[in-house]
């Protein structure tokens, strides 16, 4: 395990141009499927696991399910938390994220203040992450309370974007949400990155090498699967078909 996942990806991204993470939902799949999908997303290419959802709702079951994954799989394993039970002690990092464009301040800062020193106290690694919700937002725009950034008002995201950085994030995410029926515009994402220095991460609605590879020649560094493993039972080749698709 790298000691720090933060440089990894840094590191990660300069070799290979893009990189590809797989997004894996407790409340979706079970404890020992989780373990399976992270295994064959780990040999397809994957450069880290994700593990959150945006209805999790048990710190046990999320530990339960970090706990196995992390034994079976040598790729870090963030936590990508929806409130505050999407913590656990036994991941390597924590996206500590806020939800840009939400209306309700308690995603914006208040969920984590009232996780921050549990995030200390298990001295997780803290990557931080400026969400913003595009399109119809899934999920997570509905649970985050979010103003979704419409599809064709790519100059939008760029204010959040550069605001995310300016405030001193390292990372920016534009997600237009878990089974999205078209993923971030190619036009915002090269809007976006034009005029970002972080990295820029992308996810939603890419379910196939093109939509993949799309995205990253727009500029994303790292590209988001998690419906995609969701729905299919040939995990390595769906994730090999993306991960191929990124890299140069």
């Amino acid at each position: 395990m790298p000691e720090s996942v933060e440089r990894y990806l840094i590191e990660k991204i300069g070799e290979d141009g893009a990189i590809h993470m797989t997004l894996l939902d407790p409340e979706k799949t079970r404890s020992s499927d989780c373990v399976v999908v992270a295994q064959e997303a780990e040999r397809a290419g994957t450069a880290a696991i994700m593990i959150g959802g945006s209805t999790l709702a048990s710190n046990a079951d999320l530990d339960a399910v970090v706990k196995e994954v992390k034994a079976h799989v040598d790729v870090p394993i963030i936590l990508f938390p929806n409130n505050i039970t999407g913590v656990s002690r036994y991941a390597d990092a924590i996206w500590f994220m806020s939800l840009l464009n939400s209306s309700n301040t308690y995603y914006l800062i208040d969920v984590q203040a009232l996780t921050a020193r549990l995030v200390r106290r298990y001295g997780l690694e803290t990557l931080s992450l400026g969400y913003i919700i595009i399109g119809d937002g899934g999920a997570a725009g509905f649970v985050g309370q979010a103003r979704p950034i419409p599809y064709d008002h790519p100059e939008l995201a760029l204010g959040y974007s550069l605001a995310a950085e300016a405030l001193g994030m390292h990372f920016v995410y534009l997600e237009a949400g878990s089974g999205a029926k078209e993923p971030v515009p190619p036009k915002m994402i090269k809007l976006v990155k034009s005029h970002l220095s972080v990295p820029l991460i992308v996810g939603g609605g890419i379910r196939d090498g093109a939509a993949a590879r799309a995205a990253a020649e727009a500029g994303a560094d790292i590209v988001v699967t998690g419906t995609l493993v969701e729905e299919t039972d040939k995990v390595r080749e769906r994730i090999y078909e993306i991960v191929t698709n990124i890299s140069p």
